[in-house]
């Protein structure tokens, strides 16, 4: 057995647990709290992956984008402790609804923001902890999808050059308060604007590796059942061949190690 993990390797042979670089996840578990109402939220299967792999139950896990709480259905669902943030109070508080225990755990701020961590540590230091043993980041793709009208969201910065300075310092938080030797996962996509495919992805990577984090993994998932593309493949393959591009079928799933 690792370190990092409850995974029992003499039963290696029968695990569920991924280990290749390509997931292929041709449908959206909606089981037990999981509606995938919210648009913009990534599908269950991939912090349940992550968390098996990387977490042991107990650990702490932190996503400072909530969103409407995919990881933390999945880490209360594995017994995983989980602190999640959201800059947008009503998604936090239909979190709350849902869960069983560690309401508190749930809270509105914004992750760019040291006095947002600073509320973290003391949520920790109440429970005897100091660190958190895993990160999961789902930002936003940019200003692909306008979460909310708040000026600090930044799912509303559409300049590509301070959307990394922005989520650069939501890293840095994460880092502070990330265990050494334990790992942070970022799910993200590209982008495609004014004619020009946008490495989004590749560019965050860039950020993460230039803070000091280790790449240990690059995940390529499909994107099958995207919203925006149901029922309408005929209509985006006309678009690229008439056109010059290839349509968006896959996101990236970024493997780091804090090293310590």
């Amino acid at each position: 057995m690792t370190k990092f993990n409850d995974i029992d390797i003499n039963d290696w042979k029968t695990t569920d647990i991924e280990t290749d670089s390509l997931w292929i996840i041709k449908h959206r578990d909606n089981l037990g709290k999981h509606d995938g109402s919210y648009h913009g939220n990534f599908v269950p299967q991939i912090p349940r992956q992550l968390l098996k792999r990387y977490t042991k139950q107990g650990d702490y896990i932190l996503d400072p984008f909530v969103g409407s709480g995919t990881s933390v259905y999945e880490a209360e669902s594995l017994k995983r402790k989980f602190i999640g943030i959201d800059i947008q109070q009503n998604l936090v508080d239909e979190i709350k609804q849902k869960l069983d225990d560690d309401k508190d755990h749930i809270f509105a701020g914004d992750s760019t923001k040291k006095e947002t961590f600073r509320k973290l540590e003391k949520m920790l230091l109440n429970e005897g902890k100091e660190k958190v043993q895993f990160v999961l980041l789902h930002p936003p793709y940019s200003d692909i999808i306008k979460f909310s009208n708040q000026k600090e969201d930044i799912s509303n910065i559409g300049d590509l050059s301070k959307f990394r300075r922005k989520f650069k310092n939501v890293l840095k938080n994460c880092m502070e308060i990330l265990e050494d030797s334990r790992y942070l996962a970022i799910v993200i996509g590209d982008k495609y604007t004014n004619g020009e495919w946008i490495p989004l992805g590749f560019y965050l990577m860039s950020d993460a590796q230039s803070l000091g984090l280790k790449l240990k993994s690059i995940i390529i998932k499909n994107m099958a059942g995207n919203r925006a593309k149901q029922n309408k493949e005929s209509i985006w393959k006309y678009r690229a061949l008439k056109s010059d591009y290839y349509i968006f079928k896959h996101e990236y799933i970024l493997v780091f190690k804090k090293e310590g």
